[in-house]
């Protein structure tokens, strides 16, 4: 097989995939549906001083746009206009990029910039959402002020991930909450998970988890570098969670949500 007959079967075997060559390193926005205006899509606000001078993106280029509805569409730039871009629509597909689930990840505050790294990968692995959580031997404190800064900054991780990952819809980080808040919430969940390095019986985790059926939607706790307390996992487990193992080993707080996540992906993928 000659170079030309190799790269006809590359583009026959992408076509297949529903994938364009070049389409997998296209630039990726994301817009709300109330944006699109078929035929046209319209960008604003921070993305288009991104796209036009920092990327410098030029009227005639094409890339990729995601109404976090599940669509996502092939365009081109049509022009700038005053504060927007003009996208001209040149194929609309709906997206298959989203886990079978809804997952929630209540993630215990770590310190230092972890917490990033956590939102970043989460992301990448199908999280839907993110609630940081203050609890009990959490080394970070953070006040309402800097708490908010702290969230505006960790949404803008999560819409660079979801766009880097091709996901069609943005995860959205929470505002930060105390664990009996954060219980609130997972109660309307309809499986939770906790991870705690005194749970013994990988059998049963593995039992726990294959059980979790698709469509069903799923919390899992993870505590901070300290880890729980003995009364917080009490009363996770009184709200309905079940305690799960990751092995013999103590994994770090950063480490442990993403396990769960990549599990997880495994068993719900195309479910």
């Amino acid at each position: 097989m000659g170079i030309g007959d190799s790269q006809k079967e590359l583009d026959h075997v992408l076509k297949k995939k529903g994938q364009k060559r070049g389409e997998e390193s296209m630039q990726h926005f994301f817009v709300t549906t109330d944006r699109v205006k078929k035929p046209c899509i319209y960008i604003e606000g921070s993305d288009v001083n991104h796209m036009k001078n920092v990327l410098r993106m030029k009227i005639g280029e094409q890339l990729s746009v995601s109404d976090g509805d599940n669509h996502k569409y092939l365009c081109r730039i049509d022009g700038y206009e005053e504060g927007r871009a003009v996208l001209e629509i040149l194929e609309e597909k709906t997206t298959d990029t989203e886990l079978a689930s809804k997952i929630y990840l209540f993630q215990g505050l770590p310190k230092g910039d972890k917490m990033e790294m956590i939102i970043q990968k989460a992301v990448e692995l199908g999280v839907y959402r993110v609630v940081p959580v203050a609890m009990k031997r959490c080394v970070v404190r953070l006040d309402a002020k800097k708490a908010e800064k702290k969230v505006v900054r960790w949404n803008e991780i999560a819409k660079g991930a979801a766009k880097q990952s091709g996901r069609g819809k943005i995860p959205e980080v929470g505002r930060v909450t105390g664990l009996e808040e954060a219980i609130v919430q997972a109660k309307e969940l309809d499986v939770l998970l906790i991870p705690y390095e005194l749970a013994e019986g990988m059998e049963r985790t593995r039992q726990i988890v294959g059980a979790i059926k698709p469509g069903q939607s799923v919390g899992i706790f993870i505590g901070p570098e300290g880890g729980f307390e003995k009364e917080e996992v009490a009363a996770v487990i009184l709200a309905g969670a079940k305690e799960i193992t990751l092995g013999r080993r103590i994994l770090r707080t950063e480490t442990a949500g993403l396990a769960v996540l990549s599990v997880l992906m495994y068993h719900l993928e195309d479910a």
